[in-house]
């Protein structure tokens, strides 16, 4: 017995550590922009600490009331949003929500959005002196707002003023969103890096509707809404996987994510590490809940560092 407990305690840790193009993160589970409000709303729930990264609500210049009721409305394996980027705006987000989680030991990394270039450069500009902040999400991606948004995303000469300016504003690490909305992924995944994207995130939601049968009318106010959950998984992993081949930076994983298994295959993809989202709604406690499991996983298996799984499925580590 006291040989078997010696053996126990020489094993070495597993280490749980990623680098998200420049942010530092304990481990690869991050909860995804505006599915995890500003941290404080779980707190019951999580041990914030526990998590990678939280990654903030999406943030505006001004404050944003959003799209009228309705703007959810459940699907089959997900769930259509149509928010519209509701929030009080880059000053609150400053004065309010940052400090609260900086008091927490958290890695913050804000998600920004705008409906012009102007914004975004304004937006990094404001951030870009906060020694809390670890990093910033830019989100050029979003399918439910009226003025910017997709229109960002899909556009690859768009892609890169957006994150150009972004870049000129700021000495934070970007993490750029990407919009699955499109005919050729990679192609904006390269024209977001030749621009001065740190890493990529892939995806944001697939664009979506639903219509009432009874009264023969769109659902959601907006008419249209973003998809999310383990509906769009597959098409998120491709993504992953094609992007991951061929573009050199790390790649923040999402869509769909509910289990260990599914962490798991964006991994392997080839995503350095994963973002939680419509789980969040499902199981308050997942995110912390997949950290403890991704550590079972690789202990029993005999995996010293997560970052043997990364691209794995395609031999980027030579397995």
């Amino acid at each position: 017995m006291p040989d078997r407990k010696k053996k126990e305690k020489e094993r070495p840790a597993v280490n749980l550590a990623v680098d998200l193009g420049g942010i530092p993160l304990r481990n690869p589970v991050t909860v995804a922009s505006g599915t995890f409000g500003y941290g404080r709303e779980y707190e019951e729930f999580v041990d914030l600490k526990r998590l990678g990264a939280v990654i903030v609500k999406g943030t505006t210049l001004e404050p944003r009331a959003g799209n009228p009721p309705p703007r959810i409305v459940e699907t089959p394996a997900g769930m259509l949003n149509a928010i519209g980027l509701e929030n009080p705006g880059v000053e609150a987000f400053v004065s309010e929500h940052l400090p609260y989680l900086a008091g927490r030991g958290v890695t913050i990394i804000a998600n920004i959005a705008g409906d012009t270039v102007e914004e975004y450069a304004a937006l990094a500009a404001r951030l870009d002196g906060q020694p809390d902040l670890a990093g910033i999400e830019v989100n050029i991606s979003c399918p439910n707002v009226k003025r910017g948004g997709m229109q960002f995303g899909t556009d690859p000469g768009m892609v890169r003023e957006v994150v150009t300016a972004v870049r000129e504003n700021t000495g934070k690490p970007l993490v750029v969103k990407l919009s699955p909305n499109v005919t050729d992924i990679v192609q904006m995944a390269r024209v977001a890096v030749e621009a001065g994207a740190d890493a990529l995130s892939l995806i944001n939601t697939l664009l979506g509707m639903a219509i009432d049968v009874e009264k023969q009318r769109p659902v959601l106010a907006n008419v249209f809404g973003g998809l999310s959950g383990p509906a769009i998984k597959p098409v998120a992993v491709r993504m992953v996987y094609q992007v991951a081949r061929e573009v050199d930076v790390p790649i923040l994983g999402m869509g769909g994510i509910m289990s260990l298994g599914d962490v798991l295959e964006f991994l392997l993809a080839g995503a350095t590490a994963v973002s939680v989202g419509t789980g969040n709604f499902v199981e308050p406690h997942l995110s912390q809940r997949l950290v403890g499991e991704l550590e079972s996983y690789l202990e029993a298996r005999g995996i010293a560092d997560v970052r043997e799984l990364v691209g794995a499925a395609w031999g980027r580590n030579g397995r």
